[in-house]
């Protein structure tokens, strides 16, 4: 973080470094943010029904993934973006898929 910027500041110039391609700027930008994204993530699992068995974590990191690598504006666009894209996973099928799909190291 430079002297005198703020973490909203920080976070908006990490997007800015992770859309021109610095490749230390996204594991750098997704420590600074986890927690907020995951508080996003457990206001939105709250709605959910009980037994649920997708963890906010889980939520977070699918969310991620998603956004792939979209530009973003600031930081209020991409937490909005992050948002919209928990709000449009489908947490019962990511579960059911998981449990469908053999682990990786299972050898046939």
């Amino acid at each position: 973080m430079l002297a005198g910027e703020s973490e909203e500041e920080h976070i908006t110039t990490l997007l800015n470094a992770v859309r021109q391609g610095d490749p230390c700027a996204d594991g750098a930008l997704m420590t600074l943010i986890h927690s907020q994204l995951r508080r996003i993530a457990a206001t939105r699992m709250a709605g959910e029904r009980s037994g649920q068995t997708l963890q906010p974590t889980a939520l977070v990191h699918e969310a991620w993934l998603r956004l792939g690598d979209r530009a973003f504006e600031n930081r209020g666009h991409f937490f909005a973006a992050a948002a919209e894209a928990m709000r449009r996973i489908d947490s019962v099928r990511i579960v059911s898929h998981f449990r469908r799909v053999p682990p990786f190291n299972e050898v046939k």
